[in-house]
């Protein structure tokens, strides 16, 4: 939107081109002979957009003002000190338009103007003598408007009011008489309407501007009042404008709070009804309880009534108990207690034991996972190096690296059993790719990614892909900044599998839900999470890794150890990309119809803990990441095979 404020800037282009326009004859014509000027200056603003410059008509004329205030003012310099450009960088093009104003008498289209500044003193039209007050203007003083604060005052009040430098004005008549001294007519045009409407100027011109020079002071006063109240006006408008904003700004930040502490009412509302709900459940399943036991008792205790009761009865009773033995169970969406239960844990490590495939000789090279990792670059060659590893020791057949090509060797000397494709950073890495996703059962987005541009927009691609072909794809690391920039990427995927450390879990949660972490909610802010990502299967690792797929949460509290080395991040995605094919391929009979990727992360994080638990037992605070790789095997046969 263009405003029209004083303050706008110029450029040197937009003033030229405004002052070629401003100083063609038509313009100048028709600013000589109209009392209004509002309609020239919308011809200029529409010359100059032509040009390429959106102005307003007002911008204009304020513009053109402004101008001529630094002539005047370089003018009297030039007669001071010679330094006139100095003051006015357009003195030519000013002193030019101006002269030529000056040598044509200032006429109007048809050439009847009056000049543009009063005349010398010599014989009138009709004869007379001018007078000396009409001859020439009063020096310049203290009360001067030429005194370098504003333009001439003929000029600008004729620009404001209408008159462009002369025009004659309507009460130009004998005053005393009542009657007009002299009929030399002057046709001046008008806006509205467009034919010439003649008036008399002469002896009361003269009259009027005898008087105007007599009390120069009192004209003074008035048009200092008139610039007084302009400004007090714009002031004004700025001030309107600005509280207008303050406004708007107090409305917004009001309605930002009041829709927070409404998703808190709710929050909290919900939190109440689950907690009626959970303490309901558990009155039932007493109260169910209670009345099996008085069953089986009535039922066991020897009684005379009993020996004669008919098969109707019996059959009546029985059926009753029948009803009543089984406990009413109300399942919770996450739990209330800060651990689950070793029952419900081995209950947990049960299901992950039925998903591991059996080894049998009838198998074939792959068949019991081809797992591809996404990552690597110049900088980060250890972290696919650790997620590929992993997945071999986990049990999957082949492990495929997707690396730059600058970590592709360094990669390959770790181990000869990885499959490494030096493509990531290729103009066509995703088609690339995109080749050998047929053969992956799934895939691990993310270690060793890094941030550059080139490689995040790779990374999406291949997501993309793998989204079409319904693989598993389980995102860590860099991949989870890429999704914390574009959510959508991965929304409501639900074989989507992320595992953010805490920091990662704060972007991503911020980013989506716009609100901080609670941290006296974390189960809350897991399921909250998963919801908003279209219930897709969430890792939180720390202390205890909560994972949730926006139904319930599962904690994984599995003894591990204090030592937090750097990669033992990428041995649970690396494993969890081949327990999450495992799970998928085993079906909710196997999973007991349980979410298959609940499984698995429960599965990884059980094992990636346990071997940290089992290096840390041997090598203490030295242990690193390679050490937990050469325990993955007795781990995972502690955990699953026995």
């Amino acid at each position: 939107m263009i405003t029209n404020t004083r303050g706008f800037l110029w450029s040197d282009l937009e003033t030229r081109a405004l002052l070629e326009i401003w100083g063609e004859a038509d313009v100048q014509s028709a600013l000589d002979g109209n009392f209004r000027n509002s309609h020239v200056y919308r011809d200029v603003a529409c010359r100059l957009a032509e040009l390429g410059f959106e102005r307003t008509p007002e911008q204009c004329r304020i513009r053109i003002k402004g101008l001529k205030r630094q002539y005047y003012q370089a003018r009297e310099g030039l007669k001071k000190n010679g330094h006139a450009r100095k003051i006015c960088k357009y003195y030519d093009e000013m002193d030019r338009i101006l002269g030529c104003r000056q040598a044509g008498g200032g006429a109007g289209g048809d050439g009847h103007g009056v000049p543009e500044r009063p005349l010398a003193p010599g014989p009138a039209a009709d004869g007379s003598r001018r007078p000396a007050a009409l001859a020439a203007p009063p020096s310049a003083g203290p009360g001067d408007p030429r005194d370098g604060h504003e333009e001439e005052p003929d000029e600008e009040d004729e620009d404001e009011e209408g008159g462009e430098l002369g025009s004659p004005r309507p009460d130009s008549f004998h005053r005393g008489s009542g009657e007009c001294s002299s009929f030399v007519q002057h046709p001046i045009k008008v806006e509205c309407p467009s034919f010439a409407i003649p008036l008399p100027a002469a002896e009361g011109f003269k009259q009027i501007n005898a008087h105007t020079n007599a009390s120069p002071l009192l004209s003074q006063a008035k048009r200092s009042k008139k610039r007084h109240a302009n400004l007090t006006l714009d002031k004004m408008m700025e001030k309107f404008l600005q509280q207008s904003m303050d406004t708007e700004e107090k409305f917004y930040k009001y309605e930002e709070q009041r829709l927070k502490i409404e998703d808190k009412r709710r929050e909290a509302e919900h939190a109440r009804e689950l907690q009626m709900l959970q303490m309901l459940g558990q009155m039932l399943a007493g109260i169910s309880s209670t009345v099996s036991q008085r069953a089986q008792c009535l039922s066991s205790s020897p009684s005379r009534r009993s020996n004669h009761r008919s098969y109707g009865d019996n059959f009546n009773y029985n059926s009753m108990t029948a009803a009543l033995s089984p406990p009413i169970v109300i399942e919770r969406s996450f739990s209330v207690h800060k651990t689950h239960s070793i029952k419900d844990m081995e209950n947990i490590f049960q299901l992950v034991r039925n998903v591991i495939p059996p080894l049998t000789a009838k198998k074939h090279k792959g068949q019991d996972g081809r797992i591809g990792i996404v990552g690597g670059c110049q900088e980060y060659t250890g972290a696919p190096y650790f997620a590929a590893i992993s997945a071999l020791k986990v049990g999957a057949d082949l492990s495929h690296v997707f690396c730059t090509k600058d970590a592709a060797t360094v990669i390959k000397s770790y181990s000869p059993e990885l499959i490494v494709h030096p493509v990531l950073d290729s103009p066509d890495a995703v088609h690339e790719v995109e080749k050998w996703l047929p053969r992956l059962h799934s895939v691990v987005i993310g270690p060793g990614l890094g941030r550059d541009d080139v490689l995040l927009e790779n990374a999406k691609g291949i997501i993309e892909k793998s989204k079409v072909k319904g693989i598993p794809i389980v995102i860590d690391a860099d991949g989870l900044w890429l999704i914390t920039q574009q959510p959508s990427l991965i929304q409501g995927y639900a074989r989507a599998i992320l595992t953010p450390n805490a920091m990662e879990f704060s972007r991503l949660y911020e980013a989506m839900l716009r609100d901080p972490v609670d941290s006296n909610d974390h189960h809350g802010c897991v399921l909250r999470l998963s919801q908003a990502l279209g219930n897709l299967t969430i890792v939180q690792k720390g202390e205890r890794d909560l994972i949730s797929d926006g139904e319930k949460v599962l904690v994984c509290s599995h003894e591990g150890s204090s030592r937090r080395c750097g990669g033992q991040g990428d041995l649970l995605s690396g494993s969890l990309g081949v327990l999450a094919h495992w799970a998928f391929l085993a079906g909710p009979e196997k999973t007991n119809g349980q979410n298959p990727f609940l499984v698995a992360a429960f599965g990884a994080c059980s094992l990636t803990r346990q071997c940290n638990n089992q290096a840390f037992q041997k090598f203490g605070r030295s242990m690193t990441a390679s050490d937990m790789v050469l325990e993955i095997g007795a781990a995972f046969n502690k955990l699953f095979e026995n």
